[in-house]
């Protein structure tokens, strides 16, 4: 029998003794507070009374003191200018959540709180805040609003599982890392060089036009033993900077990943899994090792003016949570969560002055550029000497190429 439920004291102690009859037909695995999981087994249930948590109120309405216990870190001292006016004064962290889906719920700037979350001397382990953590809006005494993550919702009272357990998982993620966990391991740009150089798809077996799933591809160039694993990646069109008009390299896309089932001069290989149609003359590269997924997000080293040279997947527009290309890379100051901002880059119009009588007071017309606009904030996961890789982490219109993108 498996209980599922957080239970007030008295129901408890019933609970407790029930069990004690029924240790011999299974365990009771106690993981809900109210709709929310607990962060970890916690100790056995004490006498103290179980505590609901209280209904989120704005920062605009008043704010108690807050908790002044070993579990709660101050993640800001001093969050009162920073903060959105619909900030919540209490939020439960849960599964799916991200550090900077958290900081865009209380801060105008969400990658302000994670860098400073990260550079922090104070605070152990940084980057790790659980499931059933509470951050907390606090009054402190000096009249400042400080921003607190309270640990394992502070003040409730978890049952521990009495003979089994289920893991629940790690830390959240500063990003969602899904959407970039195949880039990670991945080369997204190859240069000529390096594409001559590969191992590529001579033939298809079957006298099949393209090649998906389970399909096996013959390949050249191929120097490996029985069951090394390779991505396939199709070479696509030529990346080129805007601005100095010189050529990266290529965009390579990933189609699936191969196993070699049998080496030599024509080695066979048999498509384990596919994300896009394998073509004949696709390139193989050995697989990696995928990095850790945690980002320390933060502003670039130097000042970086740049552009978006083009988005994955071959879209014209793209928005939050999608992967663009840009023409400035490591040797620009760029490094793994630098952050920057997107600007949309205004239009030219005709200016034909001020009208009388319904025609135009102005003997010509003249063109006139309309202001930049701020469009977005994305963060650069992957780079390169002369271009780098970024995910959009929020957009207020639809990203577009030759978007410019600038320091925060």
């Amino acid at each position: 029998m498996y209980l599922n439920q957080v239970f007030g004291v008295k129901q408890a102690v019933l609970a407790c003794s029930t069990l004690t009859a029924l240790l011999a037909f299974g365990g009771c695995t106690m993981f809900h507070r109210g709709e929310h999981e607990a962060a970890a087994p916690q100790p056995p249930v004490s006498q103290a009374e179980t505590t609901a948590a209280p209904e989120p109120e704005t920062i605009t309405e008043a704010l108690g003191e807050g908790p002044d216990e070993a579990g709660t870190i101050t993640v800001l001292s001093d969050a009162g200018s920073a903060l959105k006016t619909s900030a919540p004064k209490d939020y439960v962290v849960r599964r799916g959540d991200t550090l900077w889906g958290i900081a865009n719920t209380f801060l105008r700037d969400p990658w302000l709180w994670p860098e400073i979350w990260y550079i922090n001397p104070d605070i152990r382990n940084p980057h790790r805040i659980y499931p059933g953590d509470s951050v907390h809006l606090a009054l402190r005494g000096d009249g400042r609003t400080a921003l607190e993550v309270v640990r394992g919702g502070g003040g409730v009272t978890r049952l521990e599982p009495m003979l089994r357990s289920v893991p629940l998982g790690g830390p959240i993620a500063t990003i969602p890392y899904a959407a970039i966990a195949a880039f990670l391991s991945r080369p997204g740009v190859l240069t000529g060089d390096e594409v001559k150089a590969a191992p590529y798809i001579a033939a298809l077996r079957g006298d099949h036009q393209i090649a998906g799933a389970g399909h096996d591809l013959y390949v050249k160039k191929l120097d490996g033993e029985t069951g090394a694993r390779y991505s396939v990646m199709h070479v696509d069109e030529p990346l080129h900077d805007p601005q100095s008009g010189r050529k990266l390299g290529y965009l390579a896309i990933y189609t699936g990943t191969a196993q070699l089932t049998r080496p030599g001069q024509v080695a066979r290989l048999t498509l384990t899994d596919s994300a896009r149609e394998t073509l004949q003359g696709d390139v193989l590269i050995a697989e990696e090792i995928s990095p850790t997924s945690d980002f320390a997000p933060h502003a670039p080293s130097q000042a970086v003016d740049g552009r978006i040279i083009a988005v994955v997947d071959n879209v014209l527009l793209a928005g939050q949570y999608e992967v663009v290309a840009l023409n400035r890379g490591s040797g620009d100051g760029l490094d793994r969560g630098s952050v920057l901002t997107i600007d949309q880059v205004g239009a030219r119009v005709e200016d034909h002055c001020a009208k009388i009588d319904g025609e135009s007071s102005c003997w010509t017309s003249h063109s006139l550029k309309l202001p930049n606009e701020s469009a977005g904030t994305l963060l650069v996961f992957k780079t390169y000497e002369r271009m780098s890789y970024a995910l959009i982490l929020g957009d207020t219109v639809p990203i577009n190429i030759g978007d410019h993108v600038r320091n925060p």
